[in-house]
């Protein structure tokens, strides 16, 4: 429950109280972790690791801000990707601070759907950043698992005040999801993840891809988010159509069956969208 003080917080204070709080991870996260000990044993492979870490935002999160503190900014250059992280936590020490930390709670929906948002995010643009031979496809991969980091710690640590938010929307005094933060908690949680990323000092490179610098590597990152985000809420969203419309004028050698081949929506779903992209009022918006 919120205190009546922190009811009346606005977003400075927010991001005080919440810039060095310790970061949970997922319970399956520990499981998938302890299976691929028991599994590998001492020959446990980092990039298996990089994996279970792609798919946890609070562990990538938490991995990434725990090498950046202990690397000089002298030594060495910035941790920009997941297997990095973890090369350079070590397997030994990243298995210490997943056992001995906390667990996210994921009974609220709010929750799940946040992580499952930033996950098909970090999946779709990995995807897509491959797709125009991207310098490093991971580094695009690791800021849009991150990019939604300020809800998720809310939804950890104040889960009312992202309540107050859905609650606000669905009663219909707000229409946009923007709108109803705004109303409710007197910023957006997009403004909270931007004042954290730059309060925890994250690597410059990433840090830049998560604010969406104009970038083609940002934008693609972008892309990615909004693209998840409507497949979260719709396995078959109708705007999945001009999402792809977005991301081929930013990969214009990609096909579309390219950009489809890594979305997770059905066979007939993917035939369904590339007839929609045949007709008029989406070919001509390419032209």
């Amino acid at each position: 429950m919120l205190s009546a003080f922190q009811r009346r917080w606005g977003i400075d204070q927010w991001v005080a109280y919440l810039k060095d709080k310790e970061i949970p991870v997922l319970p399956e996260t520990r499981d998938a972790l302890a299976a691929l000990r028991k599994e590998e044993e001492d020959r446990i492979a980092p990039k298996d690791i990089a994996a279970v870490v792609l798919c946890d935002p609070f562990l990538a999160l938490k991995l990434l801000r725990r090498v950046e503190g202990h690397r000089s900014a002298t030594l060495g250059q910035e941790t920009t990707t997941a297997l990095a992280s973890v090369l350079q936590a070590g397997v030994d020490d990243l298995m210490r601070t997943v056992n001995d930390g906390s667990l996210v709670d994921e009974s609220r929906a709010g929750m799940q759907e946040c992580i499952a948002h930033t996950v098909v995010a970090a999946r779709i643009a990995r995807a897509w950043a491959s797709l125009r031979a991207d310098v490093s496809a991971e580094e695009v991969a690791l800021a849009a698992l991150l990019a939604e980091s300020g809800e998720l710690l809310l939804w950890h640590f104040a889960p009312e005040l992202q309540q107050n938010a859905l609650d606000e929307l669905h009663s219909g005094r707000a229409h946009r999801t923007l709108q109803a933060q705004q109303q409710t908690a007197g910023f957006s949680f997009r403004q909270m993840t931007l004042t954290l990323v730059e309060g925890w000092a994250l690597p410059r490179l990433i840090a830049q891809l998560i604010r969406g610098s104009d970038t083609l590597r940002a934008n693609i990152a972008r892309q990615a988010g909004d693209t998840a985000r409507h497949l979260v809420t719709d396995p078959e969203n109708p705007a999945l159509p001009a999402d792809l419309v977005n991301i081929r004028r930013l990969i214009p050698g990609a096909t579309y069956q390219a950009l489809l081949a890594h979305l997770p929506v059905s066979e007939e779903y993917k035939e369904k969208v590339l007839q929609a992209l045949a007709e008029d009022n989406y070919t001509q918006d390419l032209q």
